[in-house]
């Protein structure tokens, strides 16, 4: 078996999520999930900076269960937790964009011949969010937002704006776009929103790295989100549990405008199809971004979570099990929910992610 040990990563203490960091689920008291008491161990997963509340809720709920076992989280991003799970850095990951081919690749070296498990558990609405005093409701159709992201227009009262919102005191002022600077699955997410919506307006490939000249960049959710805030007229997108204070946009979907929530979020997960041709425990999903059913958000961020299904020790298998197995049980999604606004998994897709999750075993 080509087969490498997986080994923790050195982490900066002051960007982990641990069990300490959030209080939710933390009492002691059973909370009726599937997870064993009995798993106990170090558990270093990294990645999506997207999932960071919901990871904290996750990490917290799951020491109430499992009291002598011990998890954190590096909130680096995608790219980065791809690159730390592929490469045998940390024992799980967290991703807003499935596994590429090469990545498949270099997973199923360090994972061994069975490979690695990958399931959307976290599913939450992209928030395109402005700071623009004075303007409460702001609407936007695919078009204008493809084009306002690349700097073709760039005053808040172009006429293309204005027309989709004849109530509001638009101001002769500049607009601008904040982007992610590193390598994001969000960024993968909105930029798949916008080539499918609004394919004559954005042109880019879609990739977690952002394409197009102009704007601002921040690294990382936070960054984008307190750049938004320290400047007027800056629009950006981000996970919506980071939205806080900030004005958010409501999109077009067919005639009408679409505010984000968690139930029109997983409506158009729910309108999703299974990637054809991956790992037999890969349940990656392709979105319908360009849907017109009403009331349906599609710019939205399904965030996967990346295990393996053999590890070196007895000892860790369990403890990753348990821990995927409190993450999407009913009690972890509603933590999730609580914390980051995020819209809980189906029971259809509860069940891909179990048949996965009870795969993972010590080699």
């Amino acid at each position: 078996m080509n087969r490498r040990s997986l080994r923790l990563a050195a982490l900066p203490v002051a960007v982990l999520l641990s069990l300490g960091v959030a209080a939710c689920g933390g009492d002691g008291e059973d909370t009726g999930s599937e997870t064993s008491t009995e798993v106990s161990g170090d558990l270093a997963g990294a990645g999506a900076s997207s999932q960071g509340a919901a990871m904290a809720a996750w990490i917290a709920g799951f020491s109430s269960v499992a009291p002598d076992a011990t998890v954190t989280y590096d909130p680096i991003g995608s790219g980065g937790g791809r690159e730390q799970f592929t490469s045998g850095g940390v024992q799980f990951a967290g991703s807003d964009a499935y596994l590429d081919e090469e990545e498949i690749a270099a997973a199923e070296a360090t994972c061994g011949e069975r490979g690695f498990i990958e399931f959307p558990g976290y599913i939450s609405p992209i928030a395109v969010a402005y700071n623009l005093p004075g303007v409460e409701k702001l609407n936007l159709s695919p078009s204008v937002m493809a084009r306002i992201f690349d700097s073709k227009i760039t005053k808040w009262n172009d006429p293309a704006i204005a027309e989709l919102n004849p109530d509001a005191q638009l101001p002769d002022l500049a607009i601008t776009p904040v982007h992610r600077s590193d390598e994001s699955g969000t960024t993968e997410n909105f930029v798949d929103y916008l080539s499918k919506a609004a394919p004559q307006d954005w042109t880019y490939e879609v990739s977690g790295d952002w394409p197009a000249s102009g704007g601002e960049a921040a690294a990382q959710t936070q960054g984008v989100a307190a750049a938004l805030r320290g400047g007027e007229g800056t629009i950006g997108y981000l996970d919506a549990s980071q939205a806080g204070e900030l004005g958010v946009a409501a999109v077009q979907v067919g005639e009408s405008f679409v505010e984000y929530s968690a139930e029109a979020a997983a409506a158009v997960v729910d309108a999703a199809e299974k990637v054809s041709g991956r790992p037999e425990f890969s349940y990656a999903i392709d979105l319908p971004r360009d849907t017109k059913e009403a009331g349906v958000y599609p710019i939205v961020l399904v965030s996967y979570q990346l295990a393996c299904v053999n590890y070196d020790s007895a000892e860790t298998a369990e403890l990753v099990k348990a821990f995927m197995n409190y993450l999407v049980s009913p009690e972890g999604q509603n933590a999730a929910a609580e914390n980051a606004g995020s819209a809980p998994i189906s029971e259809e897709l509860r069940t891909q992610a179990k048949t996965a999750i009870e795969a993972i075993s010590a080699a």
